[in-house]
């Protein structure tokens, strides 16, 4: 076992952890904060001819103002279907169709909501931190299995040290993320 097999192991560890940090970020963005984001519809599926679509793909979404998303479909028959997908995604808005558009008007949050809001962001942190744990773990069992083909003691304790720092630093990076998320979801 070489050094170049640790350091990959190592690699491919940074990797996945960064692939972790990258689903929180996205997680994140699609829970509102009380500011209008086209993003908040991602993953919201519409009907289209009997086959699953993104809505950003039958419509085209526009951000109108602070509190308003407006969704033109691109086929008018499609209004009736992207209204549907929304009030069934359960985002807590109800769409407003008028015939050509479909507005999506966001309440002000209550406190309430807020407190629920961040208590669902903390839930996505903590699914972060345990992939980045899950990580950290496969790592250190590869370069324990190493250590068994030859590599020395001390450069299997060293390599166990690093993939230490990448954890807790990834874990840094998920307390901020989920730290400025709250103070956006908790400004008024």
């Amino acid at each position: 076992m070489s050094a170049e097999d640790v350091s990959s192991i190592i690699q491919s560890a940074e990797d996945a952890m960064k692939k972790a940090i990258g689903h929180l970020e996205t997680e994140l963005v699609k829970i509102r904060a009380g500011k209008a984001n086209p993003q908040m519809l991602d993953g919201i599926m519409v009907d289209y001819y009997g086959s699953p679509m993104p809505i950003n793909q039958v419509g085209n979404i526009t951000v109108m103002d602070a509190r308003t998303l407006s969704i033109q479909p691109w086929e008018k028959n499609m209004l009736h279907p992207i209204e549907r997908a929304i009030i069934n995604s359960n985002i807590g808005i109800n769409p407003q169709n008028d015939g050509n558009i479909i507005r999506l008007f966001l309440p002000p949050l209550t406190e309430e909501r807020r407190k629920e809001l961040v208590k669902r962001c903390l839930g996505e942190g903590e699914q972060s931190k345990v992939a980045v744990r899950n990580i950290r773990r496969d790592a250190i069992e590869s370069i324990k299995k190493a250590q068994k083909n030859g590599l020395s003691e001390d450069a299997a304790k060293d390599a166990e040290a690093e993939v230490q720092d990448l954890t807790n630093r990834y874990i840094t990076i998920t307390d901020k993320h989920l730290a400025s998320k709250e103070k956006e979801i908790m400004a008024v």
